[in-house]
């Protein structure tokens, strides 16, 4: 089972989101918070697989607490869920390591898929985010490419293709087994490329790479 902590301000919002996940057979609601601070605690002592962050709440936004579970639980991904798609929350988002960024009003199977990428240490963006953060890092399509292909020279060939393959959604255990390679040797390779492109998450990862020409 995938163990996520929910947190959002309105209850009605979590029963809601509950209720989709619980039909899932594969996916557990393990905690819910009502502010920012309260999913921070409550990540301490349950330690979910993934962190379900409503961007807007009092006492402590899902922006602040996610930057909170980087330091104190670096083992929990975090998906991001709103109602606003403004870019600044976007980009704050992804800045400050989420694994997703979703609309709540997005479809509930963008949820599911979210939350799984997010256990796997893949990444996931809904459709209508993912659009917009491709338009907002880009300068022009072509402009783009030119320079995201120059960016990934500095890679090894085996660096290059895991990025790719980052960028097609695979997790680092369909990453090795698609090249044949133990999963240690896989998360090797993303670290090296990451640190190498002075990318901060795996999103980054995935719009470069596929900017760059590299999603098979």
């Amino acid at each position: 089972m995938i163990r996520v902590l929910l947190a959002d301000d309105e209850a009605m919002v979590r029963a809601g989101v509950r209720a989709i996940l619980d039909k899932t057979g594969d996916i557990e609601v393990i905690a819910e918070a009502g502010d920012g601070h309260e999913a921070v605690e409550l990540c301490r002592a349950h330690r979910p697989d993934v962190a379900l962050l409503d961007i807007r709440m009092p006492r402590l936004d899902g922006l602040g607490a996610a930057a909170e579970l980087r330091q104190v639980a670096p083992d929990v991904s975090v998906v991001m869920l709103t109602t606003f798609s403004e870019d600044e929350y976007i980009t704050a988002a992804l800045d400050g390591g989420a694994s997703g960024f979703l609309l709540k009003s997005g479809d509930p199977y963008e949820l599911m898929a979210a939350i799984r990428a997010a256990e796997q240490g893949a990444a996931f963006l809904s459709p209508r985010i993912a659009h917009r953060v491709i338009q907002r890092l880009s300068g022009g399509p072509a402009a783009r490419q030119k320079v995201a292909r120059e960016r990934v020279t500095l890679l090894s060939p085996r660096e290059r293709e895991v990025l790719g393959l980052i960028g097609a959604g695979l997790s680092n255990a369909e990453i090795a087994a698609r090249m044949f390679l133990v999963e240690g040797t896989v998360k090797a390779y993303v670290s090296n490329a990451l640190t190498r492109l002075e990318l901060k998450n795996r999103v980054q990862a995935a719009v470069l790479a596929y900017e760059a020409g590299l999603v098979p």
